[in-house]
């Protein structure tokens, strides 16, 4: 990756709609140079995925999962990420393993993937943040 590639993608990062006429021009190349790069940074999985982020009035939260050591948390983050409610899954360094990024109706919502991710026997521990506002980075 270079420095055209990363202006790339911080323009997809904020729009991933936005058309690659739009892109070229705001990074002073040509249409077909942008198509060609995206195309190659997803192949090469630089760009895992395009995603919609929504704002829907619902109960976002970060849920910290710590798993026993033996748990392999590549295979438990795929399981977690299965569940209907999780945005995000993030395998972390720190006290905690996992984190859950989820958006729930309601804090009632929220409290059941709680009480459904301490009901794992991987899972040794858990904290919840609310998510107050987001910023698009």
């Amino acid at each position: 990756m270079d420095a055209l590639d990363r202006q790339i993608l911080n323009l997809l990062r904020r729009d991933a709609r936005t058309p690659y006429t739009e892109i070229a021009e705001e990074v002073g190349t040509s249409e077909g140079t942008v198509r060609n790069r995206v195309e190659r940074m997803t192949e090469n999985d630089v760009i895992e995925r395009f995603t919609v982020t929504t704002h829907t009035g619902n109960v976002k939260a970060m849920i910290e999962i710590g798993v026993d050591v033996a748990v392999d948390t590549t295979q438990m983050s795929d399981r977690l990420a299965e569940w209907e409610q999780v945005d995000f899954v993030w395998q972390v360094s720190g006290e905690d393993d996992i984190v859950l990024i989820v958006d729930a109706a309601d804090t009632q919502g929220v409290n059941q993937l709680i009480t459904r991710a301490r009901e794992l026997e991987e899972v040794v521990s858990t904290k919840t943040r609310l998510i107050l506002d987001e910023r698009l980075g």
